[in-house]
């Protein structure tokens, strides 16, 4: 049998190493696509606190939720103006279009929309929790910590 030769066998593995190199790249371009095409979409949940805490630039896409404060709700038209507390600080928000049925003031609620310059906040989505005893896990969990939701566990 003739001995085997050595350059064949370097051959293949630098014919593999820049295969699996030029894979790792292509893979790792398409994962930064992907992340920078859904950078855009992605929209953080905040509480009252936490944007009186950090702030937001004005027009950044963001998630609030909380209660709605008692004797906060007016209507204009299909303008409605109410405010989203977790009883340590409030945030004014405004919302043009119609309300879920189940949408009232001590009830909790998630918008999302943008901050205003002025502080106000102005909703392009408002969700209200869909029976007595749901509220959206960030939420119940931001509320506990202020210690104001005492229900059962978030999402029941």
């Amino acid at each position: 049998m003739p001995p085997k030769d050595s350059t064949m066998y370097k051959g293949r593995k630098r014919r593999r190493l820049v295969l699996i190199s030029v894979s790792g790249v292509v893979l790792a371009l398409a994962a930064g696509l992907v992340l920078r095409a859904l950078n855009s979409e992605i929209v953080f949940f905040k509480s009252p606190t936490d944007i009186a805490q950090q702030g937001f630039t004005p027009g950044v896409k963001i998630r609030i939720g909380g209660l709605v404060k008692a004797a906060s709700l007016t209507r204009a038209g299909d303008l409605a103006t109410f405010t989203i507390t977790d009883n340590a600080n409030d945030i004014i928000a405004s919302y043009r279009g119609i309300l879920p049925d189940l949408f009232r003031e001590g009830q909790g609620v998630v918008v999302d929309g943008t901050m205003n310059p002025d502080g106000t906040f102005t909703a392009d989505t408002v969700l209200a929790k869909h029976d007595e005893n749901y509220m959206p896990r960030e939420v119940a969990d931001a509320l506990k910590e202020q210690g104001v939701w005492e229900g059962g566990g978030a999402d029941q």
